[in-house]
């Protein structure tokens, strides 16, 4: 990076005024270029995080889809990476395993496989990625804990891998491995070993899904696991690496990053992470948590996804922010296509990054976000300042010839509101070599030589609705032999599920009842004996009318006119007491008002 201060300085009779001109910025490939790109994408999974989506009907899922997937139309993302359902709740719900047993595989359960083959659809040259979260519990065998028993692991992940092939035509490129408890070489050779036996040299290995350390001192130190590893991947690394791991020569991605609320201080976290990704950490794809928020908002980290959709019911859905911001960078660049060196921060804050595809093509993405208007969920963001400023930009080596450049543009408005997002502007005139540009605070630009770019749009689709007084549903699970509930006002859901607070009404296989108002069944408000037993059916009702519940059995009163206070209101809900299998039939609610 070469920047030069051109300020000029008037007298007057009364004052001094100093007049400063703007910074000076070279881009230039003469000096080798930097690393290669890999790109953007979004992540479906840790957990059920697309959940509603599948139940959206036409147009408007494809509709969604596209917005997310179709190169040069809305965020044209370049990497999905999916959960591999493990049975258990990884955040806002619970994704199926493909072997809920040792000696059960089924390969269509789940959403996640219709998910890769719509991305693909889309665009064929998306990358694919696979992590677990959790496991079932024989994988552990007998243990709480997956990886004491390394070959059992890795046999149920290549599993997945080798079903995605087998039943979806779909090519997994990465594979992650999540370990948050302890680091575990072991598991990771034995992966790359039996994914080598099995005909999957192509798929490489992401690890460790989790922090720079103890990955990167362990690779460095371990030559077999440094052939295994071809990615160090961090979650939230607020744009910082650590020496160790350029040390590796490894690719670096930021495998889990956002994670944050999609208006527009969202839409600006994104804007200035996946700029300064490269530029402070040199990391050369960022992945958000999640992809698409099509799970209740009233769940942890609602809204948390580049775009939202989810009210199957309505149809409605939201192209937030995020979407146009990923726009500057997906639309213009493609995988493979490299980072200049002279990349860097502004003067006056913000930064600015320059890819090529080595072949003429230059695309500049600046962005200059202010710290109140792009704070991330997480980590922290320490203080810093940016003010208006004037740049110019001298293009050198193979890009001197360079004319003109298409410009794309988004601007967020905190004060009055009127925030653009990814209009094309006239193109900008080079001028021996070099342009200039005024750049205002909360800015995103893409100056660029690629000329197809799309502002891709959709009719609007239907309003916002609430979910309907009446509903219905048809589905089985396997048989009753524990507890079942039936419930409403279900106030929690998710990872803090444990807390839920509603009316809950149980009945259960040894023949009794319970009311409760909490899941944990701390708070019991009736209980006695309902000749329940497994593998028969039964006809549960639950009546809540203001501060009093009632619930009847085939018909019968089981209790009635329970006093309750709280919650008010929240969701309707089913489930079992434990992990026993249950079926479930004729779910319908009827709201009175």
């Amino acid at each position: 990076m070469t920047k030069r201060n051109h300020c000029g300085v008037f007298l007057s009779v009364f004052l001094y005024i100093i007049v400063c001109l703007g910074e000076d910025y070279d881009l230039d490939d003469r000096p080798g270029l930097g690393r290669s790109f890999d790109g953007i994408g979004g992540l479906s999974g840790g957990g059920a995080t697309s959940r509603l989506l599948v139940n959206y009907a036409e147009p408007y899922r494809s509709q969604i889809l596209d917005y997310l997937f179709k190169p040069k139309f809305g965020a044209s993302l370049q990497i999905l990476k999916v959960e591999i359902g493990g049975d258990a709740q990884t955040t806002d719900g619970t994704e199926p395993s493909h072997m809920h047993y040792e000696d059960d595989e089924n390969y269509f359960r789940g959403y996640e496989w219709w998910l890769m083959r719509e991305a693909k659809k889309r665009n064929p040259n998306i990358t694919l990625i696979g992590l677990p979260w959790a496991f079932p519990g024989w994988v552990g065998n007998g243990e709480n804990w997956p990886y004491d028993f390394p070959d059992i692991t890795v046999s149920y992940v290549v599993s997945w891998i080798l079903g995605a092939k087998q039943y979806h035509d779909l090519d997994i490129d990465y594979v992650g491995i999540w370990n948050e408890r302890k680091f575990d070489s072991k598991y990771i050779k034995l992966l790359r070993y039996t994914l080598n036996k099995s005909g999957l040299e192509r798929v490489k290995i992401i690890a460790s899904d989790n922090l720079w350390e103890p990955i990167t001192s362990v690779v460095n130190n371990d030559k077999e696991l440094q052939d295994a590893v071809e990615i160090l991947g961090v979650h939230y690394p607020g744009t910082n690496t650590v020496p160790a791991a350029l040390k590796t020569g490894k690719k670096l991605w930021s495998s889990e990053d956002y994670s944050t609320f999609n208006d527009n201080v969202g839409g600006g976290c994104w804007a200035r992470i996946l700029n300064q990704n490269y530029v402070n950490g040199k990391m050369t794809a960022t992945i958000s948590w999640n992809l698409v928020a099509s799970y209740y908002e009233e769940l942890p980290f609602g809204r948390d996804g580049l775009m939202t959709a989810n009210e199957p019911w309505s149809g409605n859905y939201v192209a937030e922010s995020p979407i146009w911001i990923t726009a500057h960078t997906t639309q213009f660049t493609e995988p493979g296509w490299t980072y200049l060196q002279t990349v860097g921060h502004f003067a006056h804050g913000g930064s600015y990054v320059a890819l090529t595809d080595g072949k003429g093509s230059l695309t500049i993405i600046t962005e200059t976000m202010t710290h109140d208007h792009s704070v991330c969920i997480r980590p922290p963001l320490l203080p810093y300042n940016v003010t208006a400023q004037n740049v110019t930009f001298h293009l050198k080596g193979t890009f001197a010839s360079v004319s003109e450049l298409q410009v794309w543009h988004s601007k967020f408005d905190f004060k009055t509101n009127k925030t653009v997002l990814f209009q094309n502007l006239k193109p900008i005139k080079v001028t021996k070599g070099s342009f200039s540009i005024e750049l205002d605070v909360d800015e995103i630009y893409t100056f660029t030589t690629v000329t197809n770019g799309q502002r891709g749009s959709y009719p609007d689709p239907p309003p916002s609705a609430p979910f309907p007084k009446s509903y219905k549903d048809n589905f089985d699970v396997s048989e009753h032999t524990g507890g079942v509930f039936i419930a409403v006002r279900v106030n929690k859901g998710g990872g803090v599920v444990r807390s839920t607070r509603g009316i809950f009404f149980w009945v259960y296989a040894d023949g009794t009842y319970k009311i409760t108002n909490d899941l944990s069944g701390m708070t019991v408000l009736a209980e006695g004996q309902s000749g329940t037993r497994a593998r028969v059916w039964y006809t549960l009702t639950l009546t809540v009318k203001g501060n009093y519940a009632s619930a009847d059995l085939n018909g019968y009163p089981l209790w009635k006119n329970a006093v309750l206070w709280e919650p008010r209101n929240g969701w309707a809900a089913i489930g079992t007491s434990s992990f026993e299998l249950a079926q479930f039939d004729n779910f319908a609610i009827e709201a009175l008002a």
